[in-house]
């Protein structure tokens, strides 16, 4: 699901990809991260759609090497949706890949691959669960086979490095 700008409601990128413990900035770009953050509703109403433009940001961000930034907006989606819904183990799952996509860019390699496992463990979770009729959720049409044989394959080597890092997009291509 890579998005280009103009799929993500024209939001802004930040104006740099932070990195916690990094000294060349001195914070994250909270003032762009509000601008997706504002268009998440405070709940939705059965799933989150796939095509929300917050969600689309997010992904995008992860695509692009912001990955701290990717965390936030999808966190903030998760926060919204339903409790017990699909999108919720998907969004974990995101979020948990640019968590570890951080942690491969800080050269933290073993706590990024125990990020990309509990993944793992996410998409699984959500194979075991029932589709919804609406088809328009975000987990209705997200690629989760493709993107658990993608962990599985990256999890197998010997050793992650910092170009080991997922991107959605490479999921999401046919």
């Amino acid at each position: 699901m890579s998005l280009p700008p103009s799929a993500a409601n024209n939001l802004p990128l930040p104006q740099w990809a932070y990195v916690p413990g990094d000294s060349a900035e001195a914070a994250a770009d909270y003032a762009t991260l509000a601008l997706a953050k504002a268009q998440v509703p405070s709940s939705f109403r059965g799933y989150v759609p796939a095509r929300h433009p917050a969600l689309r940001y997010g992904m995008a961000l992860n695509d692009r090497g912001y990955f701290w930034e990717s965390q936030e907006i999808l966190e903030t989606v998760w926060a919204a949706a339903p409790q017990g819904g699909r999108e919720r183990f998907l969004l974990r799952a995101c979020i948990l890949i640019a968590t570890a996509n951080l942690r491969l860019r800080m050269q933290k390699s073993h706590a990024a691959a125990r990020l990309l496992n509990e993944a793992l463990d996410e998409l699984k979770a959500l194979g075991l669960r029932k589709a919804t009729a609406a088809g328009d959720g975000f987990a209705d049409g997200f690629p989760t086979e493709r993107l658990a044989a993608l962990l599985a394959a990256k999890l197998a080597r010997p050793q992650l490095g910092k170009t080991d890092w997922v991107a959605f997009a490479a999921v999401s291509r046919v």
